[in-house]
C-alpha cells in the first residue's frame, strides 16, 4: 500500500521516539582528523557502492601520494547486495582479521529494500548497524559512520525507458531517496550517541546535483539511480577526507624571495637549496624536495567495463569539490625577479609561462599534467587502479560468491565450497598487498630542479 507524505511523516516520527528511550549523554567532542600512522589499517566496510571499488579508490590515492613517508594499509570490505545483517556475518574474517584502527560503514541503500518506509525493515536496520558500531568499538577501532547515499528519482524516470536498464524490471518507492535521508538523519543521532564521528555522503550529493541541475536538468552523479559513478564517488572520498582535516591539508608552499642582493626561501612541506641566480637576472634555479605529490585520479577509474556502466570521469568530482585547491594545494612564490614573462622548468621540462607579477603573488601546480610531479602522482594513481582493477575488485566479487553460498543455507555445501574460496580470498588479498609495496616505492618524492627564464620581448 502507498503511504503518503503526511503517513510518512507520522511512521518516520514515530520510529525516532523509538529509538530513544532516554535523553542521549551529551557527547564529546569526536576526532578531527584520521590520525593514521605507520603500519595502520584502514578497513572500509560496505555494500556494492564500496564494492565498486571507486571512492575507497580515490581515498587511498590521496594517502598514498600525501603520506608516503607511512604504509598505511587499506583494505576494501565491500560486497554487492549486503544489508548490514549480511555484512555482520563476515565480519570476523573479513574486517577483525586485519586488526584496523578506523572502519568506515556505508550500508543502508539495499538495508530499506527500496519500499516505502516500514517500521520492522528500519528496526532490522538499526538492530545491524548498532551490532556492527559495538563490533567494531570491541575489536579495539574506531567506526566512521557513512550516510546513505543519494538514490536519483530523476535518473530513474529516464533510465526506465531504457531497454538495456539494468534495474528495468525492479520496482522502487518514489520516496526512496528521502527514506535515505532519514536513515542518514537516524545514523548521525546514533554516531553522536556512540562519541563516532559521522560523515554525510547524501548531503553533498544531492546539493552538487540539484546545484548542476539549474543548467542540465538531466545532470547526475547516480547514473543507475542506485550507484554514485565515478564523478559522485570522487565526491564521497572528498567528503570523507575533508571531514577530518588531514594534518597535510596541502603538498607544499615554496617560496624563494629575493631580499637586497641574495635570493632567500621560507617553505613548508618542501626544503629548498641551491638557489643560484644569473649575474643579468634573467634565470633563477634551485633544488626543492617536497615531502608529498599531488592527489590526482585517472580519467578512466578502470580498465574495465563495469557493471554499473558508463558515468562522469572522476575529474569533474575533483572540479567541483575544488579538491585540488583545498586539499592537494602545491604553491610556488618568486618575489624579486625583473620584470616580465617567465617560462618554468622543473627537471627541464617546461610546464608554463608567467608574469613576476603572478609569480610574485603565487602560482599554484597541484592540476598542472606537465609537472614531473603530477605526472608521478599520476603513475601512482594508475598502479593503483590496477590494484584494485586484478586484486580488490575480484577480492569483493569472490566475498560476494561466498555470500551466495551461505544464503543458500546449505551448512554442508557451505563446508565443503569455503576453504576453496577461502584460498583465493587470501591469494588476492597477498596480491593487493605486493600492489601496495609497489604503490608506496613509487610514491616516493623526488628533489626537482627548478629553473626560470625570463623571455626576450
Amino acid at each position: 500500500m502507498k503511504i503518503t507524505a503526511l503517513a510518512l511523516f507520522l511512521s518516520v516520527t514515530a520510529a525516532l521516539t523509538a529509538t530513544a528511550q532516554k535523553p542521549a549523554p551529551k557527547a564529546p567532542a569526536t576526532p578531527s582528523i584520521l590520525d593514521l600512522k605507520d603500519g595502520d589499517t584502514f578497513v572500509f566496510y560496505g555494500d556494492s557502492i564500496t564494492h565498486q571499488s571507486l571512492y575507497t579508490q580515490y581515498v587511498e590515492d590521496f594517502f598514498y601520494t600525501r603520506y608516503p613517508d607511512r604504509r598505511i594499509l587499506f583494505h576494501n570490505a565491500g560486497v554487492s547486495g549486503d544489508k548490514a545483517a549480511d555484512a555482520l556475518a563476515r565480519f570476523e574474517d573479513d574486517v577483525a582479521v586485519f586488526k584496523p584502527k578506523y572502519v568506515s560503514v556505508l550500508l543502508g541503500m539495499n538495508d530499506g529494500q527500496y519500499e516505502d518506509f516500514n517500521g520492522e525493515t528500519f528496526s532490522t536496520y538499526r538492530k545491524g548497524m548498532t551490532e556492527i558500531l559495538d563490533k567494531v568499538e570491541k575489536i579495539g577501532a574506531t567506526a566512521i559512520p557513512l550516510s546513505p547515499t543519494m538514490f536519483d528519482h530523476h535518473q530513474l524516470s529516464l533510465q526506465i525507458k531504457t531497454d538495456d536498464f539494468r534495474f528495468k524490471d525492479r520496482t522502487f518507492s518514489p520516496q526512496y531517496n528521502s527514506l535515505m535521508a532519514f536513515y542518514s538523519a537516524w545514523l548521525r543521532e546514533t554516531a553522536g550517541s556512540h562519541h563516532l564521528p559521522f560523515v554525510n555522503l547524501w548531503g553533498p550529493l544531492n546539493d552538487y546535483t540539484f546545484d548542476q541541475r539549474r543548467k542540465n536538468p538531466d545532470f547526475s552523479l547516480v547514473e543507475d539511480t542506485i550507484h554514485p559513478g565515478p564523478a559522485g564517488q570522487f565526491i564521497m572520498a572528498y567528503s570523507l577526507i575533508s571531514q577530518f582535516r588531514p594534518d597535510r591539508r596541502g603538498v607544499s608552499s615554496i617560496s624563494v624571495i629575493k631580499k637586497g642582493d641574495q635570493w632567500t626561501s621560507k617553505c613548508s612541506g618542501a626544503k629548498v637549496t641551491g638557489i643560484v641566480a644569473s649575474d643579468e637576472g634573467d634565470i633563477l634555479t634551485f633544488i626543492a624536495e617536497e615531502r608529498s605529490l599531488p592527489w590526482v585520479v585517472p580519467d578512466a577509474s578502470s580498465k574495465y567495463e563495469l557493471k554499473w556502466g558508463p558515468a562522469k570521469s572522476p575529474a569533474l568530482g575533483m572540479k567541483l569539490t575544488a579538491a585540488g585547491h583545498r586539499l592537494s594545494n602545491q604553491r610556488l612564490q618568486i618575489a624579486g625577479l625583473k620584470p616580465g614573462t617567465y617560462e618554468l622548468l622543473i627537471d627541464d621540462q617546461a610546464v608554463g609561462e608567467y608574469t613576476h607579477l603572478q609569480l610574485g603573488f603565487k602560482i599554484e601546480l597541484q592540476s598542472n599534467s606537465k609537472t614531473p610531479q603530477y605526472q608521478q602522482a599520476m603513475e601512482v594513481a594508475l598502479l593503483n587502479r590496477d590494484r584494485n582493477d586484478e586484486a580488490v575488485r575480484p577480492l569483493r566479487d569472490t566475498w560476494a560468491r561466498v555470500k551466495g553460498l551461505r544464503r543458500k543455507g546449505d551448512s554442508k555445501k557451505f563446508d565443503e565450497e569455503y576453504p576453496k574460496l577461502k584460498s583465493k580470498i587470501d591469494a588476492l588479498n597477498r596480491s593487493a598487498s605486493d600492489y601496495e609495496q609497489r604503490i608506496y616505492t613509487r610514491a616516493k618524492p623526488i628533489a626537482r630542479k627548478y629553473q626560470l627564464r625570463r623571455k626576450g620581448e
